[in-house]
């Protein structure tokens, strides 16, 4: 170990004598690993921004369950008569199964139709059936929401998007719609309740009990259940589909079970597809850099050829040299690299304030474990390439011609 070390404050002293001309021959490595260093902590924050913006339109603790209508035959999509699908018992019995006692599960059918408004104007709507625990991702404005009470009795009652509260009665309070009937297709509803909707479509939203067997098989519900952690999404899962599997008895296949895991696994994908072809890209100049570093202990050699000569005199071996000249590469290249880091980090400092000002988004550079390890290895590998040449060259040095010349 002692040896080690004196090898290499021998070599960083040597290499502070010729500090100049050193920066100079690693200049191509300095930018290189500036520009890796700048492009992976950029990627990293790219990477972070979009879990981010995954996470908040998302959830990832969610595993959703839609009904498959349709076959692929023959690589012709066919419509099936007959498959299963959920109602509202069969969606309780599902919740019962599941072990995670925090979470909750939503059922909702969805159709599109019109409504008149009082100046006889058609306005497309958005009827939507779900059950009570749907509230939980509403805001209501005026009123109540669905409650387990209307899901027993199969209560007519509907709560409405506040657009169509304001379709439905303009230039009057929200709260002056309540207890009105409207109707949509011909059936009378009472209105209950006005929620924020979501998106901005005029919505009716009615219990999902109200509705037949063979209306919910014409438009099959989907269901999404909820578990309390990310790390309870694959057991939730896992009793999702045995529930299915014995539920609907050679219909399990009817089902997709899925999460939204896989969002993050394709940003992860293609992040790691840019990077690499940007570390590759960039790889030209580290590798240029490394050209640099072999320059520099090629003239070493050529200066110090009569000391080589007299150390292998008095007994040094070709190990000795080649170590000697290894740990001269090395330090030259931890030089160049640490160098390099500095520059990136100054780099990232300057682009991240000009790339939130150009997109107007909440954009940081992430500064990783990974890219310090990187930068790291990168040096390593330099080191040892590109200086295992003039090391060997110098080590096959023949003691007498060495120190003969001058």
């Amino acid at each position: 170990m002692k040896r080690i070390t004196h090898l290499f404050k021998t070599a960083f002293n040597d290499a502070r004598k010729n500090l100049l001309h050193t920066l100079l021959s690693v200049l191509g490595m300095v930018i290189g690993v500036g520009a890796l260093v700048a492009i992976l902590s950029l990627i990293d924050g790219m990477e972070k921004y979009a879990h981010e913006q995954i996470s908040s339109t998302t959830s990832l603790e969610s595993v959703i369950i839609r009904t498959n209508t349709t076959k692929r035959i023959d690589n012709v999509q066919i419509s099936k008569e007959d498959y299963g699908f959920f109602n509202y018992a069969r969606f309780k019995n599902m919740l019962d199964e599941v072990s995670d006692e925090n979470a909750k599960g939503f059922l909702r059918y969805q159709e599109s139709g019109f409504i008149n408004t009082n100046d006889s104007t058609e306005r497309g709507v958005l009827f939507s059936g779900m059950v009570d625990t749907w509230s939980d991702k509403l805001e209501l404005r005026a009123g109540r929401f669905i409650s387990l009470e209307d899901l027993r009795n199969r209560t007519k009652n509907v709560v409405v998007s506040s657009e169509l509260a304001e379709a439905l009665k303009p230039q009057k309070p929200l709260h002056e719609i309540l207890n009105d009937t409207i109707r949509f297709k011909g059936e009378p509803f009472n209105v209950i309740g006005i929620i924020d909707a979501p998106s901005d479509n005029l919505e009716i939203i009615c219990p999902i009990t109200i509705l037949d067997e063979e209306k919910l098989k014409s438009r099959p519900p989907m269901v999404v259940i909820e578990a309390s952690t990310v790390e309870q999404v694959p057991i939730v899962k896992g009793e999702v589909e045995s529930f299915l599997e014995n539920t609907f008895k050679g219909q399990s296949d009817d089902f997709s079970v899925f999460t939204n895991e896989f969002r993050v696994e394709q940003a992860n994908q293609g992040f790691l597809v840019f990077r690499i072809i940007m570390g590759l890209i960039v790889g030209i100049s580290v590798i240029v850099g490394g050209v640099g570093v072999m320059n520099v202990l090629l003239i070493s050699v050529t200066e110090r050829t009569s000391e080589i000569g007299v150390r292998k005199a008095v007994g040094a071996k070709k190990a000795d040299i080649v170590a000697q000249f290894l740990s001269e590469s090395l330090s030259i290249s931890f030089i160049g690299s640490f160098l390099g880091l500095i520059l990136g980090v100054i780099f990232t400092f300057i682009a991240v304030p000009i790339v939130k000002y150009l997109t107007k988004m909440p954009f940081e550079a992430a500064y990783t474990l990974d890219t310090l390890l990187i930068i790291m290895i990168v040096s390593i590998l330099i080191g040892i390439i590109f200086g295992t040449y003039p090391a060997m060259k110098a080590s096959k040095l023949d003691p007498v011609d060495a120190i003969r010349r001058e």
